[in-house]
């Protein structure tokens, strides 16, 4: 899935939220478990809030999700793009 830089924190915070609410876990006890404000979290949710890599990480890990970084464009590994130096 491509996703536009400009809208990355509406698909993260839209993503946190749906996982949350389908675990059936209130804001109160999610913000407690990874050790947050509720208010903080409500913000992060809403998309106004810009949670540092640490926060994030704790709700990911509370919420049993993972985030996977990749090329978005596959890598051409053909033998005429490839780099070689032969050396005599």
């Amino acid at each position: 899935m491509k996703i536009d830089p400009r809208n990355l924190a509406a698909v993260v915070s839209s993503r946190l939220r749906e996982r949350r609410q389908s675990l059936g876990i209130r804001q109160k006890d999610l913000a407690d478990l990874a050790e947050i404000a509720v208010h903080t979290l409500s913000n992060i949710e809403s998309g106004k809030g810009n949670p540092s890599l640490e926060v994030l990480g704790r709700l990911m890990d509370c919420l049993g999700l993972k985030m996977t970084i990749e090329p978005n464009v596959p890598r051409d590994t053909s033998p005429a793009t490839s780099a070689t130096t032969q050396h005599p």
